[in-house]
């Protein structure tokens, strides 16, 4: 995966995130194609790269490059609720009390190096340090 950049940030920043709707129902497969392309438009919206998504009955999976100025709960909560709004505008039978999704979300960071490199990286530079003084 190639680095994004913007004027002062070079960055690769990967969110996995997984939402459910309420009570975990299962009503998104008759939505589904749709739900895509509202996510791809708001990822898009925000200058975030859709890597993959994924609709399942009942869940979300969404893999994006978001660039750094945005925390993963402001994403996850706006992933969320702008495309509650547009669904539910389109579809209000799929309301289910007062919303359509959980509050509640999953999400993981991913990279280019696993967290153990990274780990070891840092510790040798301490080493590294030592070792100049």
């Amino acid at each position: 995966m190639k680095y994004k950049s913007t004027r002062h940030v070079k960055y690769l920043c990967k969110y996995h995130f997984v939402w459910i709707p309420k009570y975990r129902k299962a009503v998104l497969e008759p939505i589904t194609e749709e739900l895509k392309q509202t996510l791809i438009n708001i990822a898009e919206e925000l200058g975030c790269d859709v890597l993959t998504i994924e609709i399942m009955p009942d869940h979300i999976h969404l893999f994006v490059n978001c660039p750094p100025r945005y925390a993963p709960s402001y994403l996850a909560n706006y992933f969320k609720g702008k495309s509650a709004r547009q669904i539910l505008k389109k579809h209000p039978e799929l309301k289910i009390k007062d919303g359509l999704w959980t509050r509640n979300y999953f999400v993981a960071t991913a990279g280019n190096v696993s967290s153990e490199t990274i780990k070891k990286y840092i510790e040798r530079q301490k080493v590294k340090e030592d070792e100049e003084k």
